[in-house]
């Protein structure tokens, strides 16, 4: 048996651990507990063969879907109780009691906001990652820390802004977030932007972007552009800044200037 390098395993789950894989979770429930049944065998004394559908998928074994299913009223629901939420603390106890969305199932815990919600400044990104899922703060792991550096270069902090996500519960392995998932979260999403009443709104990421403001665009395209948005319960539109997710901009450290470029006409526009 070969000799295992301590070193080179660690380095392994490091690696794992910066690009999210930090969880096992298989696409279908599975008790360990419980002894497989016996193979049967037909009257020649052979173990039968599991009829296929190919060479690896046997048909009496159920296939998982590559999500969770959402509830078709799920969607109503959440409208439904968005709308009758007249502070963000109801806000927040809606989110919480709310079953529609599956991956409340497989979170940790609700990752609500972080920051001053009386802030003039709202940062929304896409869903919580594993460190926010175990501290139950947005944007608290390295992206947050880049974020917060963001913000101190043009004379913010967490006390003169206010962050969440879309998506409340984290997806497993820190997944992109379904459409289907992010469909039935948008709802609560636009109603805190509209309680929170933002002067500005920067929404961090592509998915983010998509989702607030209903577009197919990408955010390459997006980032650096004004957006006067319409959000249901305000009377009058938000500027809405797209720009790059500080989660990118680990990956991509060339593009922080597109950031710093975006970050500076942000500012401009709260002086105004």
């Amino acid at each position: 048996m070969a000799k295992i390098d301590v070193q080179q395993l660690a380095a392994l789950l490091r690696w794992y651990e910066e690009v999210g894989v930090d969880e096992a979770i298989d696409l279908a429930p599975a008790d360990r507990t419980v002894a497989p049944a016996p193979a049967v065998k037909p009257a020649g004394g052979a173990a039968a063969e599991p009829r296929s559908e190919g060479p690896s998928r046997p048909v009496d074994r159920p296939v998982a879907a590559p999500f969770p299913p959402v509830d078709p009223a799920a969607g109503a629901d959440a409208r439904s109780l968005a709308e009758q939420c007249r502070t963000l603390a109801e806000l927040e106890n809606a989110l919480a009691g709310f079953e529609g969305c599956p991956l409340k199932v497989t979170a940790t815990q609700m990752v609500f906001a972080d920051g001053n919600p009386e802030a003039d400044l709202m940062i929304m990104g896409e869903a919580p990652g594993g460190d926010e899922d175990r501290i139950g703060r947005p944007f608290v792991g390295r992206a947050g820390q880049l974020l917060d550096r963001m913000l101190a270069a043009i004379g913010r902090d967490r006390t003169s802004a206010y962050i969440s996500n879309v998506v409340v519960w984290r997806p497993p392995g820190n997944r992109k977030p379904s459409n289907t998932e992010i469909a039935v979260m948008l709802p609560f999403a636009e109603r805190h932007i509209a309680l929170a009443r933002p002067k500005v709104l920067v929404l961090a990421g592509g998915t983010a972007a998509a989702a607030i403001l209903g577009t197919s665009q990408g955010i390459t395209r997006l980032r650096g552009r004004w957006v006067d948005h319409q959000v249901p319960g305000l009377a009058a539109p938000v500027p809405v800044m797209p720009i790059f997710h500080p989660a990118y901009l680990l990956r991509q450290p060339a593009h922080k200037r597109f950031a710093w470029r975006d970050l500076i006409e942000v500012a401009k526009r709260l002086e105004a």
